[in-house]
Protein backbone atom coordinates (compact mmCIF):
# COMPACT_ATOMS: atom_id res chain seq x y z
CA UNK A 1 0.00 0.00 0.00
CA UNK A 2 2.76 2.43 0.66
CA UNK A 3 4.46 1.86 -2.74
CA UNK A 4 1.08 2.69 -4.38
CA UNK A 5 0.60 6.01 -2.34
CA UNK A 6 4.63 7.11 -2.84
CA UNK A 7 3.67 6.33 -6.95
CA UNK A 8 0.22 8.05 -6.69
CA UNK A 9 2.02 11.17 -4.93
CA UNK A 10 4.94 10.97 -7.34
CA UNK A 11 2.62 10.94 -10.29
CA UNK A 12 0.20 13.69 -8.64
CA UNK A 13 3.51 15.82 -8.09
CA UNK A 14 5.08 15.92 -11.65
CA UNK A 15 1.66 15.93 -13.42
CA UNK A 16 0.58 19.16 -11.56
CA UNK A 17 4.34 20.84 -11.66
CA UNK A 18 3.73 19.98 -15.58
CA UNK A 19 0.32 21.29 -16.22
CA UNK A 20 1.08 24.74 -13.64
CA UNK A 21 4.33 25.37 -15.79
CA UNK A 22 2.57 24.53 -19.38
CA UNK A 23 -0.34 26.90 -18.23
CA UNK A 24 1.76 29.87 -17.30
CA UNK A 25 2.73 32.96 -18.91
CA UNK A 26 6.22 33.51 -19.50
CA UNK A 27 8.03 36.32 -18.22
CA UNK A 28 11.06 36.01 -19.60
CA UNK A 29 12.25 39.51 -17.65
CA UNK A 30 11.45 37.90 -14.43
CA UNK A 31 14.65 37.99 -11.84
CA UNK A 32 16.31 35.46 -9.35
CA UNK A 33 17.56 37.40 -6.21
CA UNK A 34 17.87 40.72 -8.45
CA UNK A 35 19.71 39.25 -11.46
CA UNK A 36 17.92 39.22 -14.78
CA UNK A 37 18.13 37.55 -18.19
CA UNK A 38 21.75 36.12 -18.76
CA UNK A 39 22.99 36.79 -15.14
CA UNK A 40 20.23 35.11 -13.32
CA UNK A 41 20.84 32.07 -16.27
CA UNK A 42 24.35 32.56 -14.91
CA UNK A 43 23.15 32.25 -11.15
CA UNK A 44 20.70 29.16 -11.70
CA UNK A 45 23.59 27.21 -13.03
CA UNK A 46 26.09 27.74 -10.24
CA UNK A 47 23.46 27.19 -7.63
CA UNK A 48 22.34 24.14 -9.89
CA UNK A 49 26.18 23.01 -10.23
CA UNK A 50 26.31 23.70 -5.94
CA UNK A 51 23.05 21.15 -5.76
CA UNK A 52 25.10 18.55 -7.95
CA UNK A 53 27.68 18.91 -5.63
CA UNK A 54 25.12 18.24 -2.64
CA UNK A 55 23.73 15.42 -4.47
CA UNK A 56 27.27 13.78 -5.01
CA UNK A 57 27.77 14.35 -1.32
CA UNK A 58 24.19 12.34 -0.57
CA UNK A 59 25.11 9.70 -2.91
CA UNK A 60 28.55 9.08 -0.83
CA UNK A 61 27.16 9.17 2.37
CA UNK A 62 24.04 6.55 1.15
CA UNK A 63 26.90 4.21 0.14
CA UNK A 64 28.36 4.99 3.48
CA UNK A 65 25.30 4.25 4.89
CA UNK A 66 24.27 1.65 3.40
CA UNK A 67 28.45 0.67 3.40
CA UNK A 68 28.68 -0.13 0.22
CA UNK A 69 31.57 3.21 -0.10
CA UNK A 70 33.43 2.11 -3.40
CA UNK A 71 37.09 1.11 -3.03
CA UNK A 72 36.35 -0.40 0.22
CA UNK A 73 35.81 -4.02 1.05
CA UNK A 74 34.88 -3.72 4.59
CA UNK A 75 33.04 -0.44 5.83
CA UNK A 76 33.21 -0.32 9.68
CA UNK A 77 30.62 1.06 12.09
CA UNK A 78 28.56 4.04 10.48
CA UNK A 79 29.26 7.02 13.00
CA UNK A 80 25.49 8.81 14.13
CA UNK A 81 26.56 11.82 12.62
CA UNK A 82 26.24 10.19 8.95
CA UNK A 83 22.66 9.65 8.70
CA UNK A 84 22.09 13.50 10.07
CA UNK A 85 24.92 14.73 7.82
CA UNK A 86 22.82 13.27 4.88
CA UNK A 87 19.23 14.41 5.95
CA UNK A 88 20.43 18.14 6.68
CA UNK A 89 22.11 18.07 3.54
CA UNK A 90 19.59 16.45 1.66
CA UNK A 91 16.97 19.86 3.11
CA UNK A 92 19.48 22.24 2.06
CA UNK A 93 19.76 20.51 -1.26
CA UNK A 94 16.02 20.63 -1.82
CA UNK A 95 15.47 24.04 0.20
CA UNK A 96 18.11 25.04 -2.63
CA UNK A 97 16.58 24.17 -5.92
CA UNK A 98 13.07 25.75 -5.26
CA UNK A 99 14.20 29.31 -5.87
CA UNK A 100 15.54 27.87 -9.39
CA UNK A 101 12.12 26.71 -9.53
CA UNK A 102 10.05 29.19 -9.19
CA UNK A 103 12.50 30.99 -11.14
CA UNK A 104 12.24 28.42 -14.73
CA UNK A 105 8.04 28.08 -13.95
CA UNK A 106 7.87 31.90 -13.87
CA UNK A 107 10.43 32.50 -16.49
CA UNK A 108 10.02 29.63 -18.89
CA UNK A 109 7.07 27.48 -18.00
CA UNK A 110 7.04 24.05 -19.24
CA UNK A 111 9.04 24.21 -22.31
CA UNK A 112 8.31 21.07 -24.76
CA UNK A 113 10.48 22.37 -27.76
CA UNK A 114 14.25 21.94 -28.19
CA UNK A 115 14.49 18.57 -27.00
CA UNK A 116 17.22 19.84 -24.26
CA UNK A 117 14.44 22.19 -22.93
CA UNK A 118 11.67 19.63 -22.74
CA UNK A 119 14.53 16.70 -21.13
CA UNK A 120 14.79 19.72 -19.02
CA UNK A 121 11.29 20.32 -17.80
CA UNK A 122 10.39 17.22 -17.74
CA UNK A 123 13.19 15.78 -15.46
CA UNK A 124 12.53 19.05 -12.84
CA UNK A 125 8.94 17.70 -12.53
CA UNK A 126 9.89 14.23 -12.18
CA UNK A 127 12.59 15.29 -9.50
CA UNK A 128 9.78 17.04 -7.28
CA UNK A 129 7.29 13.90 -7.57
CA UNK A 130 10.54 11.58 -6.83
CA UNK A 131 11.40 13.24 -3.77
CA UNK A 132 7.66 13.13 -2.26
CA UNK A 133 7.90 9.49 -3.11
CA UNK A 134 11.17 9.39 -1.58
CA UNK A 135 9.71 11.22 1.69
CA UNK A 136 6.80 8.53 1.68
CA UNK A 137 9.36 5.48 1.64
CA UNK A 138 11.81 7.42 4.60
CA UNK A 139 8.77 7.91 6.48
CA UNK A 140 7.08 3.97 6.44
CA UNK A 141 8.17 1.53 8.29
CA UNK A 142 6.71 -1.08 6.08
CA UNK A 143 8.93 -0.60 3.23
CA UNK A 144 11.05 -3.15 0.77
CA UNK A 145 14.40 -2.58 1.99
CA UNK A 146 15.85 -1.83 -1.94
CA UNK A 147 13.15 1.31 -2.56
CA UNK A 148 14.40 3.67 -0.46
CA UNK A 149 18.07 3.39 -2.24
CA UNK A 150 16.67 3.01 -5.32
CA UNK A 151 14.13 6.17 -4.51
CA UNK A 152 17.78 8.07 -3.50
CA UNK A 153 19.57 6.64 -6.84
CA UNK A 154 16.59 7.84 -8.97
CA UNK A 155 16.93 11.15 -7.41
CA UNK A 156 20.60 11.63 -7.50
CA UNK A 157 20.63 11.07 -11.75
CA UNK A 158 17.53 12.96 -12.06
CA UNK A 159 19.99 15.94 -10.58
CA UNK A 160 22.54 14.89 -13.38
CA UNK A 161 20.02 15.09 -15.51
CA UNK A 162 18.73 18.53 -14.63
CA UNK A 163 21.98 20.14 -14.25
CA UNK A 164 22.95 18.86 -17.72
CA UNK A 165 20.78 20.22 -19.69
CA UNK A 166 20.66 23.23 -17.79
CA UNK A 167 23.75 24.36 -15.70
CA UNK A 168 26.42 22.62 -18.37
CA UNK A 169 24.37 23.83 -21.21
CA UNK A 170 24.84 27.30 -20.21
CA UNK A 171 28.77 26.76 -19.46
CA UNK A 172 29.21 25.16 -22.43
CA UNK A 173 28.34 28.00 -24.30
CA UNK A 174 24.28 27.56 -25.08
CA UNK A 175 24.78 23.85 -26.59
CA UNK A 176 25.18 20.40 -24.86
CA UNK A 177 26.90 17.06 -26.02
CA UNK A 178 24.65 15.00 -27.80
CA UNK A 179 21.58 17.87 -28.32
Amino acid sequence: MTVLVALGLAATVTLGLFLIGRNVTPDFAAGLFGQHLTDAVRLKARLATVILGLAIVQLMLALWMYRRLPGTTRVPTVPTAVPRAHRAIGALAFFGTLPIAAHCIQTYGVELTPVRAAIHSLAACFFYGAFAAKLVFVHSRRVVGWLLPLSGGVLVVTVVVVWYTSALWFFDGFHVPGF
